[in-house]
């Protein structure tokens, strides 16, 4: 920035703030080059996940939601209040209600466990790249996606083979430029074959966290999707 002289006196003042600032900025230009070969130096799985507000989820203290399946004309849902900072998880139905805490769980709990894990990795698969444990992938720069058959990147992450609610099933995420997921594969136990392809679509920013609401095959007749989404903070009131 130029700084206008005023008068010859204050020329060697002028010059010193001048150098100073030339050096605050040579400084902010290195941490800003630091930051992005960090960035840079990312393995893809974060990169998504960053793309989707990880970066935001540590201040996250209550997340709720409704999980929702259409196929044809049934429909059926279920909805979510956790506390990830505690392990609190509420699951509310048509038929029933129930609390529980995920560090305190016995062979009664496993079930609805099993039902929020499926529904939350809906929800969080983003986050879930980073979060679990026992996977490894590999990524291709130029994939075609199932449906849309767009060229998108693809990562492919493949579970271990014990542990878990559904060991050895494999995911294909097609991901855009920005690292956002536009398609998925779903692949039980690994199979060549998919068993199940959808979108990934309606992308809307809940207090920094990034959702995809609506999922779809590409028949027409499966839609899984989300609604009544909040995302409470430690520092909300």
């Amino acid at each position: 920035m130029k700084i206008p002289y005023a008068a010859l006196f204050l020329l060697l003042v002028l010059i010193g703030c001048n150098n100073s600032q030339k050096s605050s900025e040579s400084s902010t230009s290195n941490e800003l080059m630091k930051e992005k070969d960090s960035i840079e130096n990312l393995d893809i799985r974060h990169r998504i996940a960053n793309a989707n507000g990880f970066q935001n989820w540590k201040d996250v203290s209550e997340i709720a939601f409704t999980f929702n399946v259409d196929r044809g004309e049934n429909h059926f849902d279920r909805s979510w209040i956790w506390k990830p900072k505690t392990g609190d998880v509420s699951m509310m139905s048509a038929k029933d209600t129930l609390n529980y805490n995920r560090a305190q769980m016995d062979s009664l709990i496993m079930k609805t466990d099993a039902a929020f894990i499926n529904d939350k990795y809906w929800l969080l698969a983003p986050f879930q790249l980073v979060w679990d444990d026992g996977i490894t992938f590999s990524e291709k720069e130029n994939a075609v996606a199932p449906i849309s058959k767009d060229t998108l990147g693809r990562l492919t992450i493949v579970y271990k083979n014990e542990g878990g609610y559904t060991p050895g099933d494999a995911y294909d995420f097609f991901y855009d430029k920005d690292f956002k997921i536009k398609e998925w594969n779903y692949r039980q136990g690994n199979s060549l074959e998919p068993s199940m392809s959808t979108t990934w679509e309606a992308y809307e920013d809940f207090n920094g966290i990034e959702i995809a609401k609506t999922h779809k095959d590409s028949t027409g007749n499966f839609k899984l999707y989300f609604t009544n989404i909040s995302v409470k903070k430690e520092t909300d009131n």
